[in-house]
């Protein structure tokens, strides 16, 4: 599936930019996914070498995570690539301003959910799911009792079954209320239609991943749960990109409304080849 991802990717590329159909930004851009996609094809065969060791058969928890955070950065600039290419939306009246709040609390929004997504990878590598599978407590307990059993204490966050699983519940719940601020902050200052379509789209994916993610755990991590959380990831990571990009427009907008006639004037060019 990785070469045939490269080959979906290389082919049209060379197609579209022979045909002059591509803006010089959304080349550069086209480019750097490509590239980063033929690093994630190395990065995956590192990850797999790690599995053929004598003494194991699963992969390096840590190749893993690497493996998972460079297919976020690849999907992430895909999303923001397909965003960025979208006409500017027409915008609602609004006081000048109020918007900023909003966009810091998205962007923080999107760090969570990334960070979560890292912890996940940990959570999946070390098969921590499989333990531990009551919620909100872990063996009658807030924080578990071997939270802190191996030393150095850092060892701990990627290492430690107990601890791995408890931070990665804990990023959870913080993700699933900075979503809901968010979608609320976005609601109630989005500038467009889209801003708030993203907005309202946030608060519920962030709510059914935090179920999707309990009811893995309660039932063991079923191939079936385990997929939909995995997907959820991605939906929720996508509705936050999308409420950042749109405040990110409207403040463009705001501090220079000419800024965005350019998207219409390479539009223009592009059709006329």
């Amino acid at each position: 599936w990785g070469r045939l991802t490269g080959f979906a990717v290389f082919l049209p590329l060379i197609w579209f930019w022979a045909k002059g159909w591509l803006t010089p930004a959304l080349r550069s851009r086209l480019l750097l996914i490509f590239v980063l996609g033929a690093l994630q094809g190395a990065v995956g065969w590192f990850m797999v070498a790690s599995g053929f060791m004598p003494d194991t058969v699963s992969v390096s928890p840590y190749r893993l995570v690497i493996h998972l955070m460079l297919a976020v950065l690849i999907y992430g600039t895909i999303v923001w690539t397909a965003l960025d290419s979208l006409p500017p939306p027409q915008p609602h009246p609004a006081p000048r301003g109020t918007g900023r709040p909003a966009r810091a609390i998205a962007a923080l929004c999107c760090a969570f959910v990334v960070l979560t997504m890292c912890a996940g990878g940990f959570v999946a590598g070390l098969h921590a799911g499989l333990v531990y599978n009551t919620f909100p407590l872990m063996d009658d307990r807030l924080v578990p009792a071997g939270y802190a059993q191996l030393h150095p204490f850092l060892l701990n966050l990627t290492e430690n079954i107990a601890a791995v699983q408890f931070n990665h519940r804990v990023l959870a719940t913080l993700t699933l209320g900075v979503a809901l601020v968010t979608s609320a902050a976005c609601l109630r200052t989005g500038p467009t239609s889209r801003a708030r379509a993203w907005a309202a789209a946030l608060g519920v994916a962030a709510v059914a991943q935090f179920v999707l993610g309990v009811l893995t755990l309660l039932y063991v991590v079923p191939v079936p749960l385990g997929v939909a959380h995995q997907a959820g990831a991605v939906l929720l990571l996508t509705t936050a990109l999308g409420c950042l990009h749109e405040m990110r427009v409207a403040a463009r907008r705001e501090a220079a409304p000419s800024a965005l006639t350019g998207w219409n004037r390479d539009r223009r060019s592009v059709i006329a080849r």
